[in-house]
């Protein structure tokens, strides 16, 4: 097996998960990153190794148990013992309730509450052995409470939150660091800026979330010593109204 530090981020997009992985990268990490599929990571890999780092990217579906399975056996075989993993799958969309299809509803609890068990359950099988490694999930104010048609969201996110609470009480005696992350307001993203005018005017004011800060936070909780381990961090602008 190589020995070099490596992280997992799940579902690496432009924002978020992307600077999540670059800020890995930065410290040394291999940051090992996937979405659906591979191709569309070319950008971030890119990046990451134009700042001096080290990335691997994989085409990989977390509604899948059996892609998820030999995602974590091929990393821990050909990349490194994975330190740290982050479930960064999102699920954002908007239906009233009378237009909720059972395939809709399906779907986004698959992204956000079975693919995080998944993902969860496999991390934990290769970091309990070691008795060290950080397990963090990206939730949303809709993880907190429902808002008007955001049935499905609701349900997936506030499921992820409950079993990040049960790996956390679980695992946090084998050594194992689980957080959740709550990410309350708008995020500055390439999608964000060209449907939402206002994103980019927040932005002047600081008033959306920046992916690097918000992976900066990532970065502090996987370096938390184990006498002050916090479990749920919630992240929003300053003007954000909560």
């Amino acid at each position: 097996m190589a020995a070099e530090k490596t992280m997992l981020v799940i579902g690496a997009g432009d924002a978020t998960g992307g600077a999540i992985a670059r800020r890995f990268a930065r410290e040394g990490y291999v940051a090992c990153v996937t979405r659906r599929t591979a191709a569309s990571l070319d950008p971030l890999v890119k990046r990451i190794e134009g700042e001096g780092g080290k990335a691997r990217a994989f085409g990989s579906n977390a509604r899948k148990e059996e892609d998820v399975v030999a995602l974590f056996e091929t990393i821990e075989r050909e990349v490194g013992p994975l330190g740290a993993v982050v479930f960064n799958v999102g699920g954002n969309v908007r239906f009233p309730i009378r237009d909720t299809t059972a395939r809709v509803y399906t779907k986004v609890w698959e992204m956000c509450a079975l693919g995080g068990f998944l993902v969860g359950r496999e991390a934990a099988k290769v970091m309990v052995p070691r008795q060290r490694g950080t397990i963090l999930f990206t939730g949303a104010t809709a993880s907190l409470r429902g808002a008007s048609g955001y049935s499905a969201f609701s349900g997936g996110k506030a499921a992820l939150r409950a079993l990040a609470q049960s790996m956390g009480r679980e695992l946090g005696p084998e050594g194992i660091h689980v957080g959740h992350v709550v990410i309350d307001g708008a995020i500055d993203t390439a999608w964000g800026r060209a449907n939402f005018p206002r994103v980019v005017e927040l932005k002047d004011k600081q008033g959306v979330l920046s992916g690097d800060s918000i992976a900066e936070n990532y970065w502090m909780l996987h370096n938390q010593p184990r006498d002050a381990w916090t479990h749920e961090l919630d992240l929003r602008p300053w003007m954000e109204k909560w």
